[in-house]
């Protein structure tokens, strides 16, 4: 880019900028229910997706919601629904569904104090291991999390081409914090973004198997309506989609499921830092207590403490090999959180070094403060 060309900066919402990340990666369907603090994404889809030949659709309840998304996905639309803590609770069986029959949709939950009503507007980081472990069974998902306006663009494109690319539900956590800040964000031209489609079969439709196994462990997906036969069910199933309770066809099913994600670890897991080079102190954090987190390094490095900040935007598959990593680095890390310690836990359960982990959590619908955790990382 030219030097005196200038980048256009637009104001938006963090809500405002999952749908402008929705609709740069090709979402054109969405249903949901209101909720809050999620509401502005389903209010800004119900203009936006009309006006490009996409669907829009309020549901009843967040159970249908979960289930129009999937029936859409089948038919060949990238889907989208956006609840908050008691929505993501109505939509677990629904969920495991779409993780079974691996059906690609992304789900957004803004996080808010629960549990049940709880805090409807005020922020919160309760949902980390629900959103890995909510609906039954060993299932494969994935988990991003979002910390800035700018991230909720780049990581709801993310979220869809991880979808797409692995046939499995794509979770973004957000909070109430993150929803509502407005920021001055650059946004890529299109032609700039990334796009990645589902592969459809190349084979007539009478030698397509739709979940035949491949060296991607990820099966070619026709759409209904295209000709192939397509059979969904929510039982375990072999290749052809038809229920199984053979073991050697069960085992394989898993073993497919699961591994397609572990071949993708370098692709999924995503880990930023900053002011790690040198750092003898991390704070690991996600959400918005990342940007906390990266203010009170910033105030720590100006009193000459060497502290850095991991941010985890992949929460599942927990990214082990890169926190690992800087576990050996550092003798102390802090890890703030907006909940009783939930992501500390799988810090704690992969730490193999010396480091002594500090979790730091707050559950009254605040969030946590640079000040906070610029006090932890002095006294450590």
């Amino acid at each position: 880019m030219p030097a005196n060309e200038q980048v256009k900066r637009v104001l938006l919402q963090g809500n405002e900028a999952i749908v402008a990340g929705a609709l740069a990666a090709g979402c054109r369907f969405y249903a949901g229910y209101p909720i809050t603090p999620a509401s502005e994404i389903s209010e800004l889809l119900s203009v936006k997706l009309p006006e490009i030949g996409g669907t829009f659709i309020q549901m009843e309840d967040e159970i249908a919601s979960m289930g129009a998304v999937i029936g859409a996905s089948l038919a060949g639309t990238k889907s989208l629904t956006a609840t908050s803590g008691p929505g993501f609770s109505l939509i677990q069986e629904n969920l495991g569904y779409a993780c079974v029959a691996e059906v690609p949709c992304v789900i957004v939950n803004v996080m808010r104090g629960g549990p049940s009503t709880g805090l409807p507007t005020s922020p919160s980081q309760g949902d980390v291991q629900m959103a890995r472990w909510g609906t039954h069974g060993d299932h494969p998902i994935i988990v991003l999390a979002v910390s800035s306006v700018a991230d909720c663009f780049s990581v709801t494109v993310k979220a869809f081409n991880l979808s797409e690319k692995y046939r499995v539900p794509v979770i973004i956590l957000s909070d109430e914090v993150v929803a509502h800040t407005r920021e001055a964000v650059a946004l890529p031209e299109s032609e700039q973004i990334r796009v990645i489609d589902r592969i459809s079969p190349d084979v007539p439709p009478e030698w397509y198997k739709p979940y035949a196994d491949n060296n991607r462990g990820v099966p070619d997906m026709a759409s209904f309506g295209d000709g192939y036969r397509h059979h969904v069910t929510g039982l375990i199933h072999d290749e052809h989609g038809y229920p199984t309770q053979n073991p050697q066809e069960v085992e394989k099913f898993y073993k497919r499921i699961h591994g397609k994600i572990s071949k993708g670890f370098q692709d999924i897991q995503v880990t930023k830092t900053y002011l790690m080079e040198d750092a003898e102190i991390c704070v690991i954090a996600y959400g918005s207590v990342a940007r906390s987190a990266l203010k009170a390094v910033r105030l720590a490095r100006e009193q000459g403490v060497k502290a850095g900040l991991v941010q985890l935007v992949t929460l599942f598959p927990f990214p082990r090999k890169s926190v690992d990593t800087y576990l050996r680095q550092c003798r102390v890390a802090i890890v703030p959180e907006m909940n009783m310690g939930q992501m500390s836990r799988e810090i704690s359960r992969v730490n193999q070094a010396n480091c002594r982990i500090v979790k730091h959590n707050r559950v009254d619908g605040h969030l946590i403060s640079p000040e906070e955790i610029l006090k932890r990382i002095v006294k450590a």
